[in-house]
This record gives structure tokens, C-alpha cells and sequence, in this order.
């Protein structure tokens, strides 16, 4: 009886949180829409990016800036040094004419932007990561939305490039993207988005709080907009482009980074939890943050029951034999991994999947053991062709 108890509640999670929530954002979305208006004014912007050691790919990010199609007398640029002892505050020292380097010793991403925001004097805060580059229409695209008084932030679209696509894993994260940015459409439609990506978002310079440690950065900084009753949309053209980590070692322990970090950060705020006063959003951020990261259990519990339950009924049975063929299919693209072989396609979502809930699970123990990440060091491959 526990054994069926456990198997049908862990079920229950795991068919709503991944395909019950995101039916009911799509219903609300079409259902009771929330349209924003958008204006061609060009506000001024200040973006910022904070970075350690990003030598490889510091100099190509201000290229990329500087090509922007945006006016150059309304974008400030700033670039924060965490501690950097390699290349990077001298290649940023070459743009000195339109690029503000602020030179910070190593004490974590939320101290550096803490720092470099009050040196911003644009109306719009943009922060992006310094591998991520930005087509040329980007902020003009990102900021049209702030014609809406009830639009406090924006968040930009994350897409990898294709380019430098490796033959594993990361075919898996590439559609777990793809369905995250229509989850993004249906939540901007329906309201707001749950939290921006660093890779490009902003926000309008009065919203701006005080970033504390140990959280990720994007999620707190974006959501703050939420906490202070505006609007946080998604700019589906305001793309940036990044190339998939080149090894599955670091793209692991950058999941398991964010995702402690982004717990953290949902209980820095935890009162957006509260469906009295957030509503619809207390909901879509309990789905979307909070059961999604913590669903590794539930799984966990479906593959120790459902064997006990085998001579039950057939459905434990064929539940059985999925969980085996789809961790299995895991497995075999770790083990072409490891041997350099190309995963064969239909393999590479179940890799994807059984990595990205391994992460959860460690970022889950390291927060309950109050494990702290302050500092982060970029895993950077080689940088990709402009595209």
C-alpha cells in the first residue's frame, strides 16, 4: 500500500509539472491574455557584464557591442572585472573610448554588479554574460517593450549556437531551450515570464535592488521587478547567441552552480510564493522553480516502487519498462560519450534530462547542507565564428 501510495503521488508531480502546468499556461495565455504595448522610443541603456578570466571571449563580445544597432550616444557600456588574472582587463583597456572597465578584486558576481550599478546612468539596465553575443537588432528589440509603463524588465531570448553544436548532450539541452522559450511566450502572453536568462535581459534602472550572495544573479535581479508590481516580459527578437559547453564535465557543474545559486535565490524570495498577493505568477514560479528542481525525488521514488508494484498490474509493468528504456538510452549516449562517438539523436534527450535532474539533486543536498557558491570560473571552450 505505501509502495502504491508513493508511486501514484510522485506520478501525480511529475505528469503535472511537466505537462499539466505547461497546459494550463497555454490556456491561460489564450484564454486571458495580457497584451503590452511597445514604443520606437530609444530609452538610454547602460549594459553590464561581469566577468572572471573571459579572455577568449572578452575582446569578440565588445566587437559584437560596439557593432550594435543602437545609437552609440544612448548605450554606455561597462565591463566589471571579478578579480580577472588573465588578459581580460587589458583587451577591455584597448576600448577605453567607449567602454568603462571597472577593475574589482575577486569577491563574486553580486558584489560586482552591486558595484557597477551605480556607475550606470542609463534609464535601462541591460546585463548580459561575455560568451553570449547579441544579433545586431537585439537591444533595439529589447527595450521596445518599456513602452508599457507596466513593463518593469524584459527578458531576451538564449540560443546556442548551432556552429559549434557538439554530437551529444547538448542536442538535448538545445530542445529543452526550445520548449523553455515557448513556456516563456505562453507566460509573457499570460502575464509575466518566471525569471530572465543572464545571457540578455534588463530592467528598468529604478528596480534595480541590491543583489545578496549565493543567488543567481539573473533570477533575483529579474524577479525583483515582479516583487515591485510591474510586468516582466519576454522579447522573443532581442536574441544572444551561445556556444554549448565543450565538455559534459563543465556543463554539469554549471547546472549544479545555477541550480543551488537559483534555490537560494527562491528563498531570498520566497514571498513571490504567495498566491494571495502574486496570484496566477505564485503558482507559475512554485511549477516552474520550485517542483521542477525538486521533481529528481519524485523520480527517484518512480523507479524504487515501480518494480515492487510489477505483479500488480500490468501498468507497473510497462511503467517499469519505460523508466529502463529511457534511462538506458542515458546511459548509452554517456557511454558514446566517453568513447567519442556521435550520440545517436533520439538518445540525446534522455541524456540531457537525467543530467540536468542529476545536477538538481546536488544543488538540492548542497543548499540543505547550506553549502554556499559565491564565486563562479568560467568553463569556456574555444570561441565560435561570428555568425
Amino acid at each position: 500500500m505505501i509502495s502504491l501510495i508513493l508511486f501514484t503521488g510522485s506520478l501525480a508531480v511529475t505528469v503535472y509539472t511537466f505537462f499539466v502546468f505547461p497546459v494550463l499556461l497555454a490556456l491561460r495565455a489564450r484564454l486571458f491574455p495580457k497584451p503590452h504595448s511597445e514604443s520606437d522610443r530609444l530609452p538610454t541603456v547602460s549594459m553590464l557584464i561581469a566577468c572572471h578570466n573571459e579572455e577568449a571571449n572578452i575582446e569578440r563580445k565588445l566587437h559584437n557591442l560596439l557593432a550594435i544597432d543602437y545609437p552609440a550616444e544612448l548605450l554606455q557600456l561597462v565591463i566589471i572585472s571579478d578579480g580577472s588574472t588573465d588578459r581580460t582587463e587589458s583587451i577591455a583597456a584597448k576600448f577605453a573610448e567607449r567602454v568603462t572597465l571597472l577593475s574589482l578584486p575577486r569577491r563574486g558576481k553580486a558584489v560586482a554588479l552591486n558595484e557597477a550599478v551605480p556607475l550606470a546612468d542609463g534609464e535601462v539596465l541591460v546585463f548580459s554574460d561575455a560568451n553570449s553575443m547579441l544579433d545586431p537588432n537585439a537591444i533595439r528589440a529589447l527595450v521596445r517593450p518599456f513602452g508599457d509603463s507596466r513593463v518593469g524588465g524584459v527578458a531576451g531570448d538564449q540560443r546556442y549556437d548551432k556552429s559549434n553544436a557538439a554530437s551529444n548532450i547538448q542536442e538535448g539541452e538545445q530542445r529543452y531551450w526550445s520548449f523553455d522559450r515557448w513556456l516563456k511566450r505562453v507566460q509573457s502572453r499570460a502575464g509575466s515570464v518566471t525569471s530572465a536568462t543572464g545571457a540578455l535581459y534588463a530592467i528598468r534602472r529604478e528596480l534595480f535592488h541590491e543583489v545578496p550572495g549565493g543567488v543567481t544573479d539573473d533570477f533575483f535581479v529579474s524577479t525583483q521587478v515582479i516583487a515591485r508590481g510591474y510586468r516582466l516580459v519576454f522579447a522573443e527578437n532581442a536574441i544572444a547567441r551561445e556556444p554549448v559547453s565543450d565538455t559534459g564535465t563543465a556543463e554539469f557543474q554549471r547546472k549544479v552552480r545555477l541550480m543551488t545559486r537559483g534555490l537560494r535565490g527562491i528563498a531570498e524570495m520566497k514571498q513571490l510564493l504567495n498566491p494571495v498577493r502574486y496570484g496566477f505568477y505564485a503558482l507559475q514560479i512554485f511549477s516552474h522553480k520550485v517542483l521542477r528542481r525538486l521533481n529528481v525525488f519524485a523520480l527517484i521514488t518512480l523507479a524504487v516502487t515501480s518494480p515492487l508494484l510489477w505483479q500488480q498490474s500490468i501498468a507497473f509493468q510497462l511503467a517499469t519498462v519505460i523508466q529502463i528504456a529511457f534511462y538506458g538510452m542515458a546511459a548509452a549516449a554517456q557511454l558514446m560519450r566517453t568513447c567519442r562517438r556521435r550520440v545517436i539523436k533520439i538518445f540525446s534527450l534522455p541524456a540531457f534530462f537525467v543530467m540536468a535532474n542529476t545536477a538538481a539533486l546536488v544543488a538540492t543536498l548542497n543548499v540543505a547542507r547550506g553549502k554556499r557558491i559565491e564565486l563562479w570560473t568560467p568553463h569556456r571552450g574555444e570561441p565560435v565564428a561570428d555568425r
